[in-house]
């Protein structure tokens, strides 16, 4: 109990110091090359954030947890959309830049419902399985996404205006390298040891893998995403929140059915739906209020809409 308690502390400090790496390194990449800190939170950013799911949906694949495969995409983003983006929005008001709220998160929500598509097989006569050609279906999609991103790293004047960090091409790139370091080591350590902790208590692999493995592989977006909020650095913050959800619904998700065709639960039918009405939410909050931004208020009612369907996973 001793040793998972340290290894989950352990966890959390490499989380916090390689987030602020992160953070620093990428927001210095783009002032060196001119490129705005959305293009870098939708890329580089939201992968390295990314790395805990994808390492624990691989190993999940491969050794036939089926259930933690959907658990932990759909749990992560639920906790992405809801914790993270209403903790980010409650530090401080979170501007959105419009090709945002018109591109990345409609692509988001785009493959929620292609997700929800490919499971169910609403045009054939079929199980609830998403095989290998849904697999490669999601995986040519996310590259088209990869290439919209790509279009979008042009040099950015407003960026050429700031007051860029100047650091050395090494020491830029070693922040970087450790941040993603950190996020990838410090997220597995804390699953792993929350799992030990959970199994002690009988919990099934549904309840682990929508709240323990969720959040802990959320924890490097959580991390970061403050540590940007911190700063002042709202494009990272979102783009990192946003971009993560768009790399495992079309990356993480597809990488596992490549690997093993996955049979989906339709227990995972409410998780799905309210990802998509978090996703609708967040949408429509950049045309209340303040036009183009997350007030306090609208994070508030996400984290508060968390906590109830939290309270409601865990009690039934």
């Amino acid at each position: 109990m001793i040793t998972h308690v340290l290894l989950l502390a352990l966890g959390l400090i490499l989380l916090i110091t390689g987030a602020n790496g992160l953070v620093d390194g990428a927001s210095a990449l783009a002032k060196k090359f001119n490129v705005s800190d959305l293009a870098i939170g939708l890329t580089i950013v939201a992968f390295g954030t990314s790395a805990p799911e994808l390492v624990v949906n691989v190993f999940a694949s491969y050794q036939n947890h089926q259930d933690i495969v959907f658990a932990n995409v759909i749990g992560s983003n639920n906790f992405n959309l809801f914790i993270i983006l209403g903790i980010t929005g409650l530090i401080t008001p979170l501007v959105v830049q419009s090709s945002t709220i018109w591109k990345e998160i409609p692509i988001s929500f785009v493959g929620i419902v292609l997700v929800y598509i490919l499971t169910h097989h609403v045009f054939v006569n079929d199980s609830h399985t998403l095989t290998r050609v849904d697999g490669y279906l999601l995986l040519s999609l996310f590259i088209l996404f990869l290439y919209y991103v790509y279009k979008q790293l042009k040099p950015d004047p407003v960026v050429i205006e700031t007051k860029a960090v100047n650091y050395s091409n090494l020491r830029m790139y070693g922040y970087i390298l450790f941040g993603l370091s950190g996020l990838v080591i410090g997220g597995r350590l804390l699953v792993t040891s929350a799992v030990d902790l959970a199994t002690t208590f009988g919990m099934s692999e549904k309840v682990i893998g929508l709240t323990i493995i969720a959040a802990g592989t959320s924890l490097p977006e959580l991390a970061t995403s403050v540590v940007a909020a911190l700063k002042k650095n709202s494009d990272i913050a979102v783009g990192n929140i946003i971009g993560s959800n768009i790399f495992n619904l079309f990356f993480i998700l597809a990488t596992s059915a490549v690997i093993r065709p996955i049979a989906y639960d339709t227990v995972f039918d409410l998780d799905l739906y309210i990802l998509a009405g978090g996703t609708i939410f967040v949408f429509m909050a950049m045309f209340t209020g303040k036009k183009k931004k997350l007030d306090r208020w609208e994070a508030a009612i996400l984290l508060v809409s968390y906590v109830a369907y939290i309270v409601y996973v865990i009690q039934n």
